[in-house]
């Protein structure tokens, strides 16, 4: 039987209209401290967030993204959080705001492989 791992995962999610609180989920982060991964993954439905708000700048929104990718992998064009040692990177990213890109609470879960559990995540709560 394989060993299994902790991990830590929040769904990232927009919020096109903060005043209003209504979300689109479009990715997934999670990290695995024993396996020392930090990851992200992200699909966004255009139909899905145009009915939210149909002025949505979706270039905008990918370029959101994109940054959170960065930090995760710890890119040198991440910017300085993208610098930090890898727990603190996920804190940042999963930290409270009230911005149109959000994550949800962190939830624990254990997995074998963090990439294949990031992909499950994935597809159950985005796509």
């Amino acid at each position: 039987m394989q060993e299994k791992y902790l991990f830590e995962y929040a769904v990232i999610r927009i919020v096109p209209r903060v005043e209003r609180e209504e979300f689109c989920n479009v990715g997934i982060i999670l990290f695995s401290k024993e396996k020392k991964f930090l990851g992200a993954m992200h699909t966004v439905n255009e139909t899905r967030l145009k009915a939210l708000d149909e002025k949505a700048d979706i270039d905008e929104i990918q370029a959101y993204l994109l940054a959170f990718e960065k930090i995760c992998a710890g890119a040198k064009d991440g910017g300085p959080i993208a610098q930090l040692d890898m727990p603190s990177r996920f804190r940042w990213l999963t930290a409270q705001r009230s911005t149109i890109l959000q994550t949800s609470r962190v939830h624990p879960g254990f997995c074998a492989n963090p990439q294949e559990a990031l992909k499950r995540l994935h597809e159950q709560l985005v796509l």
